[in-house]
């Protein structure tokens, strides 16, 4: 079985949902007076809520509650608590209390739950039974001080003493000014007299044998909680200790009057209980994502170099610059508007009436009552990208120009000249280009804003970004519906040129124009995704970059292409291969992943400072799977190879000796163990679907060497044979009454399919129909079918895989049970986005979409089973008319 979602995350989720956040929100927006809460403030708490790991800590009287006292007289404020307790509870986040009164007090007084660190004495006291391990002599010392106070002030009105595990407190609160101020002169005497500390803590004066250790109590709490920011809140000297060892990212305040190196200042507790509820509100948002859009409502535009990411309400929320694993621009879907977006919206807030692909294109427009924008990514040259959005209609509209380079790491400025603004800071050039649009311009520090409203009556806006690029851009309007109409007619060309089958002919049209898009046309490779970690599971850590070109989803992707009649696509990718393989130290050796360039990835890392889709962490940037072995990927390049030959009826030489290479390759390695389709970061095992794409290198090299005139090598046929041979005796488990993942287990793998669509086993034998019954079993859930069930070394869990459900669509044709296939089919169709694009994968439990998006694995198994659907139509008609004839004749 896969391991269950990350417990921690899971159960800070549910453990915040349980609280009265509500009355948060409400406090947050009610109207008392925000007393200190400065917009550098509010600024600053944006800033820390996003940090990776937090602390929040702070003192108790005087802070969390009004004043010290009598312990019945001082919980602390509802809100204040609530808020306490609430960011406690949020995954990586922790909070803390650090008072001057003991700890069994202030565990009584305050009433926080256990999520709470509390820290007593000054930060000397962390545990109950600290005070049990003092010396006599400090017991001793202490009782003498306690009495000795006692006959001094203990007749005072207003006065009371407490003794505490490390000290003896003087209460002067309830007393007059006067009384307070000789009394505290008496006591400094005493703490003098007997070598104590002495501490003012508001109206709490403590003679201590240790001195105040609450900045060694707050260094303390960050090493062991391991956080990497940390917010203080204090109103007193001791206080003052803490907040002198904040850096970085960390806040200090102060509560109410006194000197202090804080750099906020706040007038009363009720205002920090106010700060505490903003900070968990927008650290809470941070974390869940709590307004994420569904991946599968987010529409695409591409022009076969960039791409770009549109959500229903037209915001880019992702795109990269200059190459797809380039850092981002916008970022929006990964960490909110803090990581970049580029919005319109009318000024007359209205509901949007729809969005859609221009006809054939990849053109999208948004729709309001009285707005309209209009999307594309227009052809540059290499190196550039060019974003044009078209703002029309009968209203007023409002743009946010909040590009954030690298991830919203890269710091720059911006600047207005004229009709343009100019990114200033930045490796490349960044220019927006904004005839009659003037924008105001605003900054945190470290990145800047634009905005802006237009009246559309006067006209459509043109907004083109330019980046990699400073020349000029045409101001007239009529000069890009000529580009923009353009950009049309050629996607319509190419449509119009492709063998669409008759079985949902639009979606098969969408899907061919998704996978053109994902062929990065400058170097011919093909990306598997545009984007990167958008989760396999909310809140898991299955995240991982899909923005690079694997050997195997590239050749699939581009072989779909082929079946419709489109070749180009694929030369470029062949081509593209011959260039990894002329660097390399031989076919064998091959990677299972290149980016665009062709150059191996560097080693995978994380952004921290982004929370993730829906708050799935971690974001990653890179793929490890780059170091594994993945012995499989020279079967889809055999496979192209000949479908191409076969498609245009003649073999290039050039082609011919990537096939040589490819069977050479197979030759060298196909007994050996990898990591197999689905990339498990578990030791290498002798996977069955790697074992069956081995044996379809050479079968596909023979037919295409027959079919050309070609000589193939003599021990093709023989290993071949052998492969055929070894998979279906090892690979067959009788437990399971299947064909199985690997040698000598038990557990099943949706690809082990591919051993009879391959043809390796004959579609009717009993073997191949008891794994496509097994698979269906244990696989599959209502519309969807998952890779696999068991443990493969990763936490959380994942969606069913849309290509699997492909799979077991086509085994469904394979094996005659027709009705099957065109019922998984039609609740395949309908899992598609309103825009006609599917992420990677599919959860049946939540109906939730999952996985980068839009994924070539989706749209190609997609067009593979729309075809054969077709055929079985086509057949089916033939049949049909052929009994007609005869009927007629008779």
């Amino acid at each position: 079985m896969a391991t269950p979602l990350n417990q921690s995350v899971a159960d800070s989720s549910l453990l915040t949902r349980s609280l009265p956040v509500g009355l948060l929100r409400e406090f947050v927006r009610s109207e008392a007076t925000d007393d200190g809460l400065t917009p550098q403030l509010l600024a600053e708490l944006r800033v820390l809520a996003r940090v990776p790991g937090l602390l929040v800590a702070c003192n108790y009287g005087g802070t969390l509650c009004d004043a010290e006292g009598i312990s019945t007289e001082t919980l602390p404020l509802g809100n204040a608590a609530i808020a306490l307790r609430a960011l406690a509870a949020l995954p990586n986040t922790h909070a803390a209390v650090v008072s001057g009164r003991s700890l069994r007090d202030l565990a009584a007084v305050s009433r926080l739950p256990a999520e709470v660190h509390l820290v007593g004495s000054h930060g000397a006291e962390t545990d109950m039974g600290f005070a049990h391990g003092l010396s006599l002599a400090t017991e001793s010392l202490l009782q003498r001080v306690n009495t000795e106070l006692a006959e001094a002030v203990g007749f005072q009105q207003g006065i009371w003493l407490e003794r505490k595990p490390v000290a003896v407190a003087v209460h002067t609160r309830p007393a007059t000014p006067e009384v307070a101020a000789e009394v505290t002169e008496i006591a400094r005497d005493i703490a003098r007299t007997h070598g104590l500390f002495f501490i003012v803590d508001g109206s709490v004066l403590d003679l201590s044998v240790t001195e105040p250790a609450k900045a060694e109590a707050l260094e303390s709490l960050r090493s062991r909680l391991g956080v990497s920011a940390a917010m203080f809140a204090g109103d007193a000297y001791s206080d003052e200790l803490a907040i002198a060892t904040l850096r970085g990212p960390d806040m200090g305040i102060r509560v109410g009057p006194g000197e202090t190196a804080a750099a906020h200042r706040l007038g009363d507790p009720e205002s920090f209980a106010r700060v505490l509820a903003i900070l968990f509100e927008l650290r809470r948002a941070w974390l869940f994502g709590e307004d994420a859009v569904g991946l599968e409502r987010h529409s695409m535009i591409g022009n076969g170099s960039s791409t770009a990411l549109v959500t229903p309400d037209a915001k880019i929320c992702w795109m990269s610059h200059p190459l797809p694993d380039s850092g981002s621009l916008f970022a929006h879907i990964l960490g909110g508007d803090a990581a970049g977006h580029f919005s319109v919206e009318p000024v007359k807030a209205s509901q949007v009436l729809g969005q859609r692909y221009v006809d054939s294109t990849m053109i999208v427009e948004t729709r309001w009552a009285d707005v309209t924008v209009t999307d594309y990514l227009e052809p540059a040259p290499e190196g550039i990208t060019s974003l044009v959005r078209v703002l029309s209609g009968t209203g007023a509209a409002r743009i946010v120009f909040a590009p954030r380079p690298d991830y919203a790491n890269a710091p720059f400025s911006m600047e207005a000249r004229g009709d343009e603004l100019h990114i200033v800071g930045t490796a490349d050039p960044i220019i927006l280009f904004a005839p009659g649009v003037t924008f105001s311009v605003s900054s945190d520090g470290r990145h800047s804003t634009a905005v802006a409203s237009v009246n559309l009556q006067d006209g459509p806006v043109v907004l083109t970004l330019r980046c990699g690029d400073t020349e000029p851009v045409a101001a007239d309007p009529a000069e890009e519906t000529d580009r923009r109409a353009a950009v049309a007619h050629h996607a319509r060309k190419w449509v119009q040129e492709l063998d669409l089958p008759g079985v949902k002919p639009s979606l098969v049209r969408r899907s061919a124009l998704v996978l053109r898009s994902l062929v990065h046309e400058p170097t011919g490779a093909v990306l598997a995704a545009p984007t990167t970690s958008l989760p396999e599971g909310i809140g898991g850590t299955r995240n991982w970059d899909y923005r690079y070109c694997w050997l195997r989803d590239g050749s699939m992707t581009v072989n779909a292409l082929v079946d419709l009649g489109s070749v180009s696509e694929a030369r470029g990718f062949l081509d593209w291969l011959g260039r990894i393989l002329s660097n390399a130290p031989g076919p064998e050796w091959l990677h299972p992943l290149y980016s665009v360039t062709g150059a191996p990835l560097s080693t995978e890392a994380i952004i921290e400072s982004l929370p993730g889709y829906a708050g799935s962490r971690p974001v990653r940037i890179g793929n490890a799977a780059d170091h594994q072995v993945q012995l499989d990927v020279f079967g889809p390049i055999a496979e192209l190879i000949h479908s191409v030959s076969e498609q245009e009826g003649t073999l290039d030489a050039a082609h011919w000796d990537l096939l040589v290479q490819m069977a050479a390759a197979v030759l060298a390695r196909w007994h050996e163990a990898d990591h197999g389709i689905w990339e498990a970061r578990m030791a290498p095992r002798h996977h069955v679907y790697t074992k069956v794409m081995c044996w379809v290198t050479l079968d596909r090299a023979l037919r295409t060497a027959a079919r050309h005139g070609r000589q193939p090598e003599p021990a093709w046929e023989s290993t071949a044979a052998i492969i055929r041979d070894e998979v279906l005796r090892e690979g067959w488990d009788e437990s399971a009454r299947s064909y199985t993942v690997a040698y000598n287990s038990p557990d099943l793998d949706a690809a082990v399919l591919h051993i009879g669509l391959s043809g390796l086993l004959d579609v009717g034998d009993p073997r191949f129909l008891a794994t496509v019954a097994a698979v269906e079993r244990e696989l599959r859930v209502g519309p969807t079918v998952f890779r696999y069930r068991y443990d493969d070394g990763l936490p959380g869990l994942e969606g069913g895989f849309h290509i699997c459900t492909t799979w077991l669509i086509e085994a469904y044709i394979a094996v005659g049970r027709t009705e099957d296939a065109w019922d998984l089919f039609d609740q395949l169709v309908n899992l598609f986005g309103p825009t006609g694009l599917l992420p990677e994968e599919y959860d049946p439990g939540t109906e939730t979409h999952l996985g980068n998006h839009p994924q070539a694995y989706s749209h190609l198994g997609f067009i593979r089973c729309a075809r054969l659907l077709d055929g079985l139509q086509k057949d089916s008609m033939q049949k049909d008319q052929l009994q007609k004839d005869l009927l007629q004749k008779n």
